[in-house]
C-alpha cells in the first residue's frame, strides 16, 4: 500500500518475517547507537541516581582493570558462545538472507589473517559470518575460531564494550593483531585464530552504493607488514551484496556534509553517513537495512614467509600479490552471486 509517497508493508505479513525485520532493526540500533547510549546511561546513573552510582563506579574501575583485554585476545570462548549462538542472529541471518561459502579447506594448525571486503555501511555480512555462529564458521573451518577486529575506541564505551566482547571481537591495533596471529592453543578445546580485518575500514562506508564495489586498498599496507612479521597466510574474503542493503545521501565535494565527514574520519576513524534504508513498517525510508541477499565468500589463502623486519620492497611485493588474489576472487565468484556480473567491476583505490 502506498500513501503520500510512502510504500507501507502489508498488514498480513507473516510473524516470521516481522521477527526477522525486528532482529535486523535491533542490530543496526545496537551497532549504530550502542556506544552513545552506553556513555549517556553511565553519566545518568553516575550523577542522577543514588545506589546505582556505586555500581557504575565499580564498573568503571573494572573497565580500567580490563582495558587491555581487547589487545590480549578478547574474552575466552566460554564467554562468547551464548551471544554468538543467540536466536537473535538466526532471524538476522534469514532477514537478508546471508550465507557463508568457502572455496578451499584451511589447515587448522595455522593462524590466518582474513582480509574482508567491502565494509559497506556496517559490514552486515562479515558480522553474521564471523561475529556469530549462525553461518557455521567452525563447521566449515574446523579447528579455527573467528576473531573479528574493530576500532579500539569501541572497547572504551561502557556496556557496549561487553556486547563487542561477547561477539568475540578484539581491537584492530597492531599489537592486538600480532598477539592473535602468534597465538598458540593451550588445550584440545582451544583453537587457532582466524583474525577478521576489514581492511578498508569505516572510511569505505562513503563508497557504499547499490550495485557498486569500490574498495580502499592501495594505501593500506600495515596488514601486509603484520602478515610478514608473523608468517600468517592472508585470506581474501568478499561479501557479494553488501553494498545493496543500504544507499546513502551523497555529499557534494567541499559541501558542509562532505567536510564534516572528512573531519570525523580523520579525527575518530568513524564516518557519519546519512543512510537510506527502510523502516519497520514501510519500505521508503529509515535506518533498517533493505532485505537483499549477501553471500560471504572465503577465498584461497596467500602463503606468506615469516620476515621479522620486512623491507618496503617485500611489503610491496606481497601487497601486489594479494591484490591479484582479491581481484581473482571477485572476478571468478561474481558470476555465482551477482545478477548482472558482466556490468559490475571491482574498483580498487
Amino acid at each position: 500500500m502506498e500513501l503520500f509517497g510512502i510504500h507501507f508493508a502489508p498488514l498480513r505479513v507473516p510473524l516470521q518475517r516481522r521477527l526477522q525485520t525486528l532482529a535486523a532493526a535491533a542490530w543496526i540500533f545496537v551497532l549504530g547507537f550502542g556506544g552513545v547510549i552506553g556513555w549517556l546511561s553511565t553519566i545518568y546513573f553516575l550523577f542522577f541516581t543514588t545506589w546505582m552510582r556505586y555500581f557504575i563506579i565499580f564498573y568503571l574501575v573494572w573497565m580500567y582493570y580490563d582495558k587491555d583485554t581487547c589487545i590480549r585476545g578478547g574474552r575466552a570462548r566460554r564467554w562468547t558462545q551464548p551471544l554468538k549462538n543467540s536466536l537473535w542472529w538466526y532471524y538476522y541471518r534469514d532477514y537478508f538472507p546471508i550465507k557463508l561459502h568457502k572455496t578451499v579447506d584451511l589447515e587448522p594448525s595455522k593462524n590466518y589473517l582474513f582480509c574482508a571486503y567491502p565494509h559497506g555501511i556496517l559490514a552486515s555480512g562479515a558480522f553474521a559470518a564471523f561475529a556469530t555462529n549462525i553461518l557455521d564458521f567452525e563447521k566449515l573451518f574446523p579447528g579455527l575460531e573467528s576473531k573479528m577486529l574493530t576500532l579500539t575506541q569501541h572497547f572504551m564505551a561502557p556496556f557496549f564494550r561487553e556486547f563487542a566482547y561477547c561477539c568475540g571481537a578484539c581491537s584492530s591495533s597492531a599489537e592486538s593483531i600480532e598477539n592473535l596471529l602468534t597465538y598458540k592453543p593451550t588445550s584440545p578445546e582451544d583453537f587457532n585464530k582466524a583474525v577478521i580485518l576489514i581492511v578498508g575500514g569505516a572510511a569505505e562506508a562513503l563508497n557504499c552504493k547499490p550495485s557498486t564495489y569500490r574498495i580502499i586498498y592501495n594505501k593500506r599496507r600495515g596488514f601486509i607488514r603484520m602478515a610478514l612479521k608473523t608468517g600468517a597466510p592472508l585470506v581474501p574474503v568478499f561479501s557479494f551484496g553488501e553494498t545493496d542493503v543500504y544507499d546513502q545521501v551523497n555529499a557534494k565535494e567541499n559541501s558542509f556534509l562532505h567536510n564534516f565527514q572528512q573531519r570525523m574520519r580523520n579525527s575518530t576513524g568513524l564516518v557519519p553517513v546519512i543512510i537510506k534504508g527502510r523502516g519497520l513498517f514501510q519500505y521508503t525510508f529509515g535506518i533498517v537495512p533493505n532485505r537483499r541477499p549477501i553471500n560471504v565468500v572465503v577465498g584461497a589463502p596467500l602463503n606468506i614467509p615469516k620476515i621479522t623486519e620486512p623491507s618496503n620492497q617485500e611489503i610491496d611485493k606481497y601487497h601486489g600479490l594479494f591484490k591479484e588474489k582479491l581481484l581473482e576472487l571477485f572476478e571468478t565468484q561474481k558470476y555465482n552471486y551477482l545478477s548482472n556480473p558482466k556490468d559490475i567491476n571491482l574498483i580498487i583505490e
